[in-house]
């Protein structure tokens, strides 16, 4: 299988409860909830994206023709003789539209543990040592079961007790980044989370340090 990938970078995990871990982030090209354009944004399952997922320009971007080559690219990225688990987190756009078995074993055989951050909208592989769910539509949810749940907040089609009851075993808010309602979107979380404490707070922290 061939693998249309936008970037390859090297960073540290903004969000959820890996935060601050350092991680090689793999971003798969597509989503299957908005095709990327802003014409058709107001339209999409996720018109709130802040994610350039389209097209194949980024850093170490290209269409790789088999699990070997994407992993061995991988694997150069993670800085050599380094203590610790490799990290290696597939995320999109939407990463399992093409995110698959042959290259998680592969990069699992390098030593990685492999995670996955997705909408939900398609079963995860139970080879993935981690998955994240952040879903955007609950009619489209068919992976109701992982190790995190991630809830844009506020989302006025999905509220936190439509999902508070699945098969998670951390739930994060996460406030919706939308300009100057950022600073409230902040609050109303941290005021949910303090009347909620199942739930925890998810900052993109990324942003607030400005790195990538």
């Amino acid at each position: 299988m061939a693998y249309n990938i936008k970037e390859i970078f090297y960073s540290l995990q903004g969000e959820g409860h890996h935060a601050g871990r350092p991680a090689i982030f793999c971003r798969f090209t597509g989503c299957n909830l908005w095709n990327g354009l802003e014409k058709s944004r107001q339209n999409s399952d996720c018109d709130f994206c802040d994610t350039d997922f389209t097209g194949t320009d980024g850093t170490y971007g290209g269409k790789y023709s088999t699990a070997q080559e994407l992993a061995d690219i991988i694997k150069t990225i993670w800085p050599k003789n380094a203590l610790g688990k490799p990290y290696v987190v597939c995320t999109g756009g939407e990463p399992l539209l093409q995110l698959d078995r042959a290259l998680i074993l592969k990069l699992q055989e390098y030593g990685f543990e492999v995670a996955a951050e997705t909408n939900g909208t398609k079963t995860a592989p139970k080879e993935l040592d981690w998955v994240c769910v952040s879903p955007k539509n609950l009619d489209k949810l068919i992976q109701k079961s992982g190790n995190e749940i991630k809830l844009v907040y506020p989302l006025s089609h999905i509220k936190p007790k439509d999902v508070e009851n699945l098969d998670f075993q951390h739930f994060y808010l996460q406030p919706l980044d939308e300009g100057k309602e950022t600073q409230k979107n902040t609050q109303a979380v941290i005021d949910y989370c303090l009347k909620n404490p199942k739930w925890h707070m998810s900052l993109q922290r990324h942003k607030l340090l400005n790195i990538r």
